[in-house]
């Protein structure tokens, strides 16, 4: 099973769903709260006004000796009243406090012939204590005593008919925020409803359709091309996948008709090059016909030169998983090209086995030649298995180092196939190696010598099947 990795688009989409629902829950929950304050905050002015309209009344329909005693038995806790020549608002607030002045006359039946003025104003003040509470919810009330609240103070000063002025206080806390059981439970399960959806939609819908174009692409970089890829998903990927379909089409044929032109140019040099030399051998002249005949045989080991590299761009071996060491060490145990091997950690590849030992091969023909030896080892560079060919010999000139792989193209000047070859071992060996959809780099080494190091993409299927080895053991 695939891991949940923080860059792949699963893990993103499920960050994305998660992310989004959480934000919405807690817009939602803040709404929630503002509106559930702004019901309770009604609610307690609606409250102090049908309180205050109250105590006015009696005050006004009794007598002076009784107003102390009324405004005592009115006082509680949460709303204080007081007899004053004075308002203690000065300031009133009509935009925000209008519908409690408004409640006030219409409970007093009065048109606005009394002064009547309100003031509300927020503050962060400590939660006062509420008696007569059950022992559960006085010890929920003690919890949130212990830190400061946001309040809301209303001040309402009401004239009376004698003069004086009724003034009273009162102060609510707005309600803790607080998230239902049921909100929380519906939270969880519309977050679930989404991610089943959403991991359906992008692993039958896109996350499959976009794995195997990259497999795919993968291939068509090693150079196995295979057929064209189902047509699936949404719009927007089934495009992506014909234009896969249609490049790789076009790609294998574009080298399949370049390699049969020039197999087929290679192939047909034979039979003229063969007349060629049964007519040389029939010069009287010795030294001239030793001389077209030495000719007429390079041509035709270039022409065969030319056919194997033709050959070697074709690519008609299947590929393979193998193991490093014991292919190296196969290859090693050969007696044609010697070379000494050096120890590299257990790996294994998907390669086409036939075809990159021959670009192994080449390699070491070329340090036997011109560095008096050759020694091969390999190690994993990241996400590539790299086998290393290094000899003693001179090196080649810096300027010198991406010339050489280019077909015929020889460092030795005397043009001796004796000692120059063809010029085409290393064109070869890199045409190989990137049909594997890797590459191949020179570099003189700082103690004398060359090192042509060969990197080939490690498959995932190698890399799964290496990983295993490495548990068994």
């Amino acid at each position: 099973m695939t891991r949940l990795r923080i860059g792949t688009l699963r893990a993103q989409l499920v960050l994305l769903v998660l992310g989004a629902l959480t934000i919405a829950q807690v817009v939602n929950l803040w709404l929630f709260a503002d509106e559930r304050s702004l019901a309770v905050r009604a609610a307690l002015g609606f409250e102090a006004a049908g309180r205050a309209a109250n105590v006015v009344r009696l005050l006004e329909e009794a007598p002076p000796d009784l107003f102390a005693s009324i405004v005592r038995a009115a006082n509680s806790p949460l709303v204080r009243f007081d007899l004053a020549t004075a308002p203690s608002v000065t300031a009133p607030d009509h935009h925000h406090a209008a519908y409690i002045e408004t409640r006030v006359r219409a409970l007093l039946g009065d048109s606005f012939s009394r002064d009547i003025r309100v003031n509300l104003t927020e503050t962060a003040v400590p939660l006062h204590p509420i008696p007569n509470l059950s022992p559960q919810m006085a010890e929920m009330h003690q919890e949130m005593m212990r830190g400061r609240m946001q309040a809301v103070e209303l001040t309402l000063s009401i004239a009376l008919s004698g003069g004086q002025w009724l003034n009273v206080d009162t102060r609510f806390e707005r309600p803790p925020l607080q998230w239902p059981l049921l909100s929380f439970l519906a939270f969880g399960l519309t977050a679930a409803l989404i991610l089943v959806a959403a991991f359906w939609f992008v692993m039958t819908r896109l996350t499959g359709p976009l794995r195997d174009l990259s497999r795919a692409a993968e291939d068509l970089g090693r150079g196995d091309a295979g057929k064209s890829l189902p047509v699936s998903g949404p719009d927007e990927v089934r495009d992506l996948t014909r234009a896969f379909n249609r490049m790789q089409e076009r790609l294998t044929r574009f080298v399949a008709d370049r390699t049969r032109i020039l197999a087929a140019v290679s192939h047909d040099l034979r039979s003229p090059l063969t007349a060629m030399r049964f007519d040389a051998e029939l010069v009287d002249d010795a030294e001239t016909r030793e001389s077209l005949i030495a000719s007429i045989d390079e041509m035709q080991m270039m022409a065969e030169a030319t056919l194997n590299f033709a050959e070697g761009l074709v690519g008609r071996e299947d590929s393979e998983v193998v193991d490093v060491p014991d292919w190296l060490e196969t290859l090693a145990a050969e007696k044609a090209t010697p070379f000494d091997l050096t120890h590299g950690p257990p790996m294994t590849v998907r390669i086409r086995p036939l075809g990159l030992r021959r670009a192994v091969r080449n390699l070491v023909e070329n340090a036997t030649r011109y560095g008096g030896g050759a020694a091969v080892g390999w190690q994993r560079a990241g996400g590539d298995l790299v086998i290393e060919v290094t000899d003693h010999g001179p090196g080649i000139p810096e300027d010198e180092l991406k010339e050489v792989f280019a077909p015929f193209h020889r460092l030795e000047a005397s043009r001796s196939l004796e000692t120059g070859g063809h010029g085409l071992g290393l064109a070869i060996a890199r045409a190989i190696v990137r049909g594997h959809g890797g590459d191949i780099k020179l570099e003189n080494r700082a103690e004398g010598g060359l090192k042509a190091s060969i990197f080939i993409p490690l498959s995932e299927d190698a890399i799964i099947n290496h990983e295993t080895k490495q548990k068994e053991s």
